[in-house]
């Protein structure tokens, strides 16, 4: 049985190999900002809106986390959360402090944690709905439409030049930068202790230092990721939006962590297209199948991991 790691690993060493110059990026959208200095260091399509799927999630914490409620408060999940596309989230009825919904939301991406977030918002909806816009207008975003919490509506959409700006924005939370930096998280739901896990599985990966992170899916998004991490002397901002699968993502992230540590950059490089990897490493990968965004083994399977996601809707 093939543990992540071994793929990760795998398509590590392809990803060294990789021609000098700008990495070849497989992800629809990209940019890659030097954090101390706000200098772009690598684009594609920077500045095109596109659906953000989960990365709105971020937001979402952010506008929360600004109305200071009482975090121990118990908040319960009602029909009013479901969303009606995934299939995983807390159940109706499910109990839970604030602070552990905002934690599902971070790091488990749970849609119905997110939703009972916004809903017991001052205000309600339509209180958190101004809040939004006007951290959209304060973080000033302009390629930036969210019409809910979730991200789980293709009307969410963002450019990676904006979400540069809100993984800034979001790193001056200490709190949000701890939750989602987390390998895993227990949280108390009706009372029990329940053991979730970070969507991103490069999170506490051997050789990353993550420090803030948040991914995303859905059918019209893609595969989308937005962290910060430490790498070769500095720290950066990530935002990848569209790969069609999430072996593209990840052997997108490890391209760039490895570009960064080449030395070879220009102050400003163009992703150039991108090339395939080798077949051994696809197939490696692909034997790792994504529940709520974490790898887990899955003996047997075989599946080309270039090729698009099944339908379905947020699984992040």
């Amino acid at each position: 049985m093939l543990r992540p790691a071994c793929s990760l690993a795998l398509i590590l060493l392809w990803a060294g190999t990789a021609e000098a110059g700008a990495p070849a990026l497989r992800s629809a959208h990209a940019i890659v900002v030097d954090d101390a200095t706000g200098e772009v260091l690598l684009q594609k399509n920077g500045d095109t809106a596109a659906p953000i799927a989960s990365l709105t999630k971020l937001l979402t914490a952010m506008v929360v986390i600004d109305a200071r409620q009482d975090p121990d408060e118990l908040l319960r999940i009602t029909a009013d959360d479901r969303d009606g596309r995934s299939s995983g989230g807390l159940r109706v009825g499910a109990l839970a402090s604030r602070g552990s919904l905002l934690e599902l939301t971070l790091v488990a991406s749970d849609n119905h944690a997110a939703a009972a977030l916004a809903r017991r918002y001052p205000g309600g909806l339509p209180g958190f709905h101004a809040a939004m816009q006007h951290k959209i207008a304060r973080l000033q975003l302009t390629h930036t439409v969210i019409e809910e919490p979730t991200g789980l509506s293709a009307g969410n959409i963002s450019s990676a030049q904006d979400l540069a700006k809100v993984l800034r924005a979001a790193a001056a939370y200490p709190l949000i930068a701890e939750i989602t930096s987390r390998r895993s998280q227990m949280v108390s739901v009706n009372g029990r202790p329940l053991v979730v896990h970070n969507t991103n599985p490069l999170v506490g990966a051997p050789g990353w230092n993550i420090v803030l992170s948040k991914t995303g899916f859905t059918n019209e998004a893609g595969r989308c990721l937005s962290m910060r991490l430490q790498a070769a002397g500095r720290t950066v901002s990530v935002v990848l939006l569209g790969a069609v699968s999430s072996a593209q993502r990840a052997v997108d992230a490890l391209q760039i962590r490895h570009w960064l540590g080449s030395g070879e950059k220009p102050s400003v490089a163009t992703a150039t297209a991108a090339r395939e990897p080798p077949r051994r490493a696809r197939l490696l990968f692909a034997t790792a199948r994504e529940r709520d965004g974490a790898l887990e083994p899955r003996p047997g399977f075989l599946a080309e991991a270039a090729q698009p996601a099944a339908s379905g809707a947020s699984a992040e």
